[in-house]
């Protein structure tokens, strides 16, 4: 596979620019990094070391806030161990639910390995094969540009974008901002933002 051109770093700001009220759900590593560069929020719901957990996270919260867009921003080596997760999101079919995998071809976080993703799996046909019809591969500026002037909006379905980015812009020093590690805090925080309470 050709290294993509897509900066991942440039994408998410692209993405979150104007995420009004959206809840943000990130995948363990770069994708929390990702986000957590553009501005804290109380309402971005960062993993850490629930690798897989990101998609499901996230349907969870979109049935829950039924009325609240929900983006998913993971990368490809969490939501290859996460593609359970498809299935069920298909079959509740939240059309506040927005899954966005940045696919860099490698498992950035134990060391740049290949992934699957680089040779002979298909994320965007695994999610329609599972039944999320609103899926696609976004490769250029175009495609981030339809995805971005969707993003808040509550669709009749689930989405689900793969975007590809470079792997070179993996290691990059101001991607790894700090971020809040403390689960507990974390997910009280976001019942908080919700108008939830905490428990």
């Amino acid at each position: 596979m050709a290294e993509q051109e897509l900066d991942r770093l440039d994408v998410v700001a692209q993405l979150l620019k104007d995420r009004g009220d959206s809840l943000v759900v990130t995948g363990l590593g770069s994708s929390t990094y990702d986000v957590s560069a553009q501005g804290d929020n109380h309402r971005n719901f960062y993993l850490w070391g629930a690798m897989g957990g990101a998609a499901a996270i996230g349907l969870g919260l979109a049935l829950a806030q039924p009325d609240t867009p929900v983006i998913v921003i993971t990368g490809d080596g969490e939501m290859l161990m996460g593609t359970g997760s498809m299935a069920t999101i298909a079959k509740q079919a939240p059309g506040n639910l927005k899954v966005i995998v940045l696919d860099n071809g490698h498992y950035g976080e134990t060391g740049m390995q290949e992934a699957h993703t680089n040779s002979v799996t298909d994320l965007t046909t695994m999610a329609k094969g599972a039944g999320i019809e609103q899926s696609s591969t976004i490769v250029d500026q175009a495609g981030v540009d339809r995805l971005v002037d969707s993003i808040k909006r509550l669709e009749n379905a689930p989405t689900f974008a793969v975007i590809k980015v470079s792997a070179k812009s993996y290691l990059r020093a101001d991607t790894v901002a700090k971020t809040i590690k403390d689960g507990a805090y974390n997910r009280a925080r976001v019942r908080v933002a919700l108008g939830v309470g905490i428990e």
